[in-house]
């Protein structure tokens, strides 16, 4: 009897058929039949192929989400898988994308919407487990199940996004906040600091300047010069010193005090007078310490003539 020969690709399988009835698996390469009794029924791939799909459902936080999903799966090599996969099921991607459903729908309503961003993976794989047992009585092998994506309603995703940037100003104003008082701390310690120093320079110019005035005193005293005189001439003398300076600072507010010849000459006065009325006040008590005290109880009276 003449036979007819057909050929089968790497990754296909063909299914051979006598009078209607299933009789074997044609494999890759040159392969034969029998004219008018056997037939080559269909072939099936091996290849990997992918189910795209995608479902609505509510999480435990009431938010209605899409989940996206991928499923990559193949006929089994074996040859009763391939007879499974050709005979059992008309539509496997219908049957899958059933079980891979009831799987999402089982899970995500336990969980709220961060939990279900969290858990992706995890769902992903009871979508895996699930479709591996109930396909492989069909002939199918599950290679891998993939959650691609959790997506919200458009205004649960603004609202999302407007709390996280509501977050970050918040922490980015604690942050200005704590710069801020580091800075002022900084600058108050500065001026603290300049303040010390300023003050110290103020001691030590007084001090030069005690110094200096006591030198001179003792020069006057040493060349039997009058003292009142002296202090006097020294404090006219820091007068003038004092305004020559004003004179020659630049963008300082100045008070401008009447400083001609004959004011210079009522300022000695007064300096002198001054001088001369401290010593008197000395003098008068200096006596009143020396004078012998009256018993109590008694007052003096004056003397009767």
């Amino acid at each position: 009897m003449p036979l007819f020969f057909f050929t089968v690709e790497q990754q296909e399988r063909a299914i051979v058929e006598r009078f209607g009835k299933f009789v074997r698996v044609g494999g890759p390469g040159l392969q034969t039949k029998t004219p008018f009794v056997e037939r080559v029924a269909g072939r099936m791939s091996l290849q990997v192929e992918q189910l795209n799909a995608e479902i609505e459902t509510k999480t435990k936080d009431n938010v209605f989400v899409r989940v996206k999903l991928s499923v990559q799966y193949k006929v089994g090599a074996s040859e009763q898988q391939v007879q499974d996969a050709y005979y059992k099921l008309d539509n496997p991607e219908v049957q899958m994308q059933a079980h891979a459903f009831d799987v999402v729908r089982s899970h995500i309503p336990s969980m709220d919407l961060d939990e279900a961003y969290a858990d992706a993976d995890t769902i992903a794989m009871h979508i895996q487990d699930t479709l591996h047992r109930q396909m492989a009585d069909y002939g199918y092998e599950i290679v891998k199940a993939l959650v691609t994506n959790i997506e919200p309603d458009q205004r649960v995703k603004d609202a999302m996004n407007n709390i996280n940037a509501s977050q970050r100003n918040q922490i980015a104003a604690a942050a200005q906040g704590d710069a801020q008082k580091t800075l002022a701390v900084k600058k108050a310690e500065g001026e603290r600091e300049t303040m010390r120093l300023q003050g110290e320079g103020v001691a030590a110019e007084r001090k030069a300047i005690a110094e200096g005035l006591h030198e001179s005193l003792e020069i006057i005293a040493q060349h039997g010069l009058d003292m009142r005189e002296a202090m006097a001439l020294v404090a006219l003398t820091q007068y003038t010193d004092m305004v020559r300076a004003l004179g020659e600072a630049a963008k300082t507010n100045t008070i401008l005090l009447p400083h001609s010849p004959s004011a210079v000459g009522d300022l000695m006065a007064q300096i002198r007078d001054g001088i001369l009325v401290g010593d008197l006040a000395s003098d008068a008590s200096s006596n009143a310490d020396k004078s012998p005290a009256l018993p109590p109880g008694r007052r003096s009276e004056p003397p009767q003539s």
